[in-house]
């Protein structure tokens, strides 16, 4: 350190003592808290609904936070830069909101031991890196039963942006469950290989409803699957914020990831010197995944079949993967009235019996 400044940090240190400061004075300088977001705060899904959690912590914590956030980051070394960025820029709570940030965090994690790092969906883990994630599984549950039940040609599409589990649960849970109200139920499955692309998903959405779809649901973030269904006049569902402007058609319902409770939490953590290492994978129960409104355009006993399902999960009185079930190749999987374990749901990588698609490799 240059001596000139060492003097002077150093009298301004004694100074704020004599003053009967101390500890006080800098505890007045807000904790800096960044969120790094896969997509645009604009998508109107995933990163927005983040952005709106980091909006809360804003409201909760007044002057004692200073949030910022870097969106369209890249899966991949820009992420690692970026978070090396934020680290140095004195930010001590770090959230990184997508799956393919993970290696990024735990490299930087390594470098920057005093800083915090949560990261959202994965599943790695040090003294400085927590993680947490939605079990949006249930939510697609509740979509299944309505798709199911509402369905005319029998044939669902399903928008995939990467086949890694939190996906492959998805498309697995609105399965089942849409075969069980309407046994003749086919699932077929697009792949956008992105989080958000409009253009991607407008073409997944097109190449399904060609394929004779009338329920399109979705695991990507942008409004453009929505706009198809429009046109097409056939029924879909929002991800991960309610897309409420596209109902009460072509969105008939919603899965909405509600990250501001934890958020607020883990801020609150860091403030009173209580954050730890954790893993957190909250659901409809915990009001980390909530059900939007499930517009008049659903008939009434199908809506009420639904909500006594998110009633059910919600409780934990049932568990959208019970069994009897079997993988897609027709081997056992689940006996009569087992539970899957979280282990076996975190590391899904195989479809239900009943799906057609392929599982990419």
């Amino acid at each position: 350190m240059n001596r000139r400044r060492f003097l002077t940090t150093t009298t301004m240190t004694a100074t704020a003592m004599s003053l009967g400061l101390g500890k006080a004075a800098w505890a007045a300088d807000p904790l800096k808290v960044a969120f790094m977001y896969v997509g645009p705060v604009g998508d109107m899904g995933w990163s927005f609904q983040h952005d709106q959690a980091r909006l809360a912590v804003d409201a909760a914590f007044g002057e004692k936070v200073a949030t910022s956030y870097v969106e369209n980051v890249p899966e991949g070394p820009d992420a690692e830069r970026v978070l090396t960025q934020m680290a140095l820029a004195g930010n001590k709570l770090i959230f990184a909101t997508s799956f393919g940030f993970m290696d990024a965090v735990m490299n930087v994690a390594a470098k920057f031991p005093d800083v915090r790092f949560e990261h959202a969906t994965g599943y790695k883990r040090a003294d400085n890196v927590a993680t947490y994630d939605a079990r949006f599984y249930e939510g697609r549950a509740v979509q299944g039963t309505i798709a199911g039940s509402m369905t005319k040609t029998n044939k669902i599409g399903y928008i995939g942006s990467f086949p890694i589990p939190e996906v492959v649960q998805g498309i697995n849970a609105a399965f089942i469950h849409a075969r069980k109200v309407n046994p003749n139920v086919e699932m077929k499955v697009v792949w956008a290989y992105s989080w958000f692309d409009p253009a991607k998903e407008a073409d997944a959405a097109t190449a399904l409803i060609a394929e004779g779809v009338d329920v399109l649901m979705q695991h990507t973030d942008s409004t453009a699957p929505q706009a198809k269904a429009k046109d097409a006049g056939i029924i879909s569902f929002g991800q991960a914020s309610d897309m409420a402007s596209f109902g009460p058609t072509p969105r008939v319902s919603s899965t909405i990831d509600n990250w501001a409770p934890y958020y607020v939490e883990r801020v609150k953590a860091m403030l009173d010197g209580t954050w730890t290492s954790q893993g957190t994978w909250g659901g409809i129960g915990t009001g980390m995944v909530e059900i939007g409104v499930i517009t008049d355009a659903v008939p009434a006993d199908v809506k009420a079949e639904a909500e006594a399902l998110i009633a059910s999960i919600g409780a934990g009185t049932y568990h959208p993967f019970t069994g009897p079930l079997n993988k897609q190749d027709g081997s056992a999987w689940l006996a009569e009235g087992e539970v899957a374990d979280d282990g076996v749901l975190s590391g899904m990588n195989f479809f239900v019996e009943g799906i057609t698609a392929q599982m990419p490799q």
